[in-house]
């Protein structure tokens, strides 16, 4: 019945902060469908009739601790081509990033939201 996630949503209070990570560091393009909504924000494609949506909203959780591994907080996992050339422009960014526990071709770091990402490569699903 369930056939694919259409979108994974992220709070920001600073969207001018998430957009220079989304666009500068992870390198995504706005999707420009989206339509004027009462807070503003952006949504993102990544692949075919996926997207990321940022939603400028006060964070309700704010001084929560999260765990400093992503891989054991909620987080969406997104699939890419190189790792190398994220790893490239995150160090470059100086983002923080953790690898995967399981050994996989993974890595979890976070926007400056501190909404955990999860990263896979690939080649790990052919």
């Amino acid at each position: 019945m369930i056939t694919g996630i259409l979108h994974a949503t992220f709070l920001t209070s600073d969207l001018t902060r998430a957009r220079a990570f989304y666009e500068g560091v992870l390198g995504l393009k706005i999707n420009q469908s989206r339509p004027t909504m009462s807070f503003d924000g952006v949504w993102y494609d990544v692949g075919v009739n996926q997207q990321i949506h940022l939603m400028a909203l006060p964070d309700p959780e704010v001084g929560l601790q999260r765990p400093a591994h992503g891989g054991r907080d909620r987080h969406v996992a997104l699939a890419v081509s190189d790792m190398t050339k994220l790893i490239g422009r995150l160090n470059q960014a100086g983002v923080i990033y953790t690898l995967s526990m399981s050994g996989r071709s993974a890595l979890f770091c976070r926007d400056p939201d501190h909404n955990a990402l999860e990263f896979i490569a690939m080649d790990v699903f052919v």
